[in-house]
């Protein structure tokens, strides 16, 4: 009987843990977590990964973690387009005047935040209407550029036609006139262009560049400027700015390392019939689908090796005589690519055959009816 008490009693009785000492347990913990054991570049690198949120999040873990995401090497992007913690959805969505002043409180605050971190910039994407008078947003990005180091910027986004999350009703001028709305083009293109001077200053080494445009000359000799420029997509400005056909050479004349253009081009009604040559050494990608009425008549492009080009229904009511009269004067695509592009692989993502240049077959007529302005591919784009 004394025997089962016994047998029982140590089956019953808890296992007894030995104690460990505290420095043990803190040692088996760097064990499982050796982020602390890596090189501070090994850390850094790690932390790049991190967007800004989760950043000042991990500098509230430990102060050794803190004096890390002080660091300027992680400060690399300043992302103005980002919504944050608004979660608010793309251009044009209806937002009250406060959630805009929060906005704006978060970008005062969040340009504060990378002047203080002396942040060496790479990348700088932001959306602000540069000719808004009261904000003065073209004053905060000189501001932003003056204090940290940007002489490495290499990416830049910038729309700066239209403020993100701005309500709809401080949008509408007092006045809707035309001459208004003149006066605030006019407004735009002029802080834009004092924005672009400084950078051509700060950040010589840009090579991937997309903005909107406005195709003046002052404008046109500020980009030319960045001789470093690899990738460039241009936007719509304003629909009644045309492009003259000089301008369009002088530019892609001008970037001898450009590899990829995107042009984003209306051409006015009066203007209709003109036909546009476009010469670089360097092209390798051209893409003018965006574009409406933009026709080639010369491309010297020995480099190129995909086109992407669409013809845009206009709507334009024209009689018979007045549309071929037109169309007449305009090169078939066809013709302008066989003579011009000597390296060209692809059109409108398709792959072309090794034999295109000796003729045509089925399936490059039917991308040339999509793309081609001529007489020879006609259809219903005029009228």
């Amino acid at each position: 009987m004394t025997t089962n008490i016994i047998s029982a009693s140590l089956i019953m009785s808890p296992r007894k843990r030995p104690l460990v000492p505290v420095s043990s347990r803190r040692k088996a913990v760097d064990d499982y977590f050796p982020f602390n054991f890596l090189p501070v570049e090994c850390q850094l690198h790690v932390l790049s990964f991190l967007n800004e949120v989760d950043k000042c999040s991990c500098a509230l873990v430990c102060l050794s973690w803190s004096c890390l995401i002080r660091s300027w090497k992680l400060w690399r992007v300043a992302d103005y387009s980002r919504r944050g913690v608004f979660h608010l959805g793309q251009e044009g969505l209806l937002v009250s005047n406060r959630e805009f002043e929060r906005w704006k409180s978060w970008v005062h605050h969040y340009t504060h935040h990378l002047i203080s971190r002396r942040a060496s910039l790479l990348t700088l994407k932001a959306s602000f209407d540069l000719g808004d008078r009261c904000n003065n947003w073209g004053d905060l990005l000189s501001h932003l550029l003056d204090n940290v180091h940007c002489r490495d910027l290499s990416h830049l986004d910038l729309n700066w036609t239209f403020t993100l999350l701005e309500p709809l009703d401080l949008r509408v001028h007092s006045s809707s006139s035309s001459h208004q709305d003149s006066i605030t083009k006019m407004d735009q293109v002029t802080s834009f262009q004092e924005l672009l001077t400084k950078l051509t200053h700060s950040c010589p080494r840009i090579s991937k560049m997309r903005l909107h445009f406005d195709w003046s000359d002052v404008s046109v000799s500020l980009l030319t400027q960045f001789q470093q420029l690899r990738v460039l997509e241009l936007k719509y400005f304003w629909v009644f700015k045309g492009v003259t056909p000089s301008t369009l050479q002088t530019l892609t004349k001008s970037l001898p390392n450009l590899k990829s253009l995107t042009l984003h081009i209306l051409v006015p009604l009066r203007n209709l019939g003109i036909s546009y040559t476009l010469e670089s050494l360097s092209l390798e990608f051209l893409d003018v689908s965006p574009s409406r009425g933009l026709v080639f008549s010369c491309l010297k492009l020995p480099a190129l090796r995909e086109l992407r080009a669409k013809k845009i229904v206009r709507g334009i009511t024209l009689d018979r005589r007045t549309r071929l009269r037109i169309q007449s004067r305009w090169p078939c695509l066809y013709n302008v690519l066989r003579e011009g592009t000597p390296k060209l692989q692809a059109l409108n993502n398709e792959r072309l055959l090794p034999t295109w240049r000796e003729e045509s077959y089925g399936e490059l007529s039917a991308i040339l009816e999509q793309s081609c302005y001529c007489v020879q591919h006609l259809d219903s784009w005029l009228w």
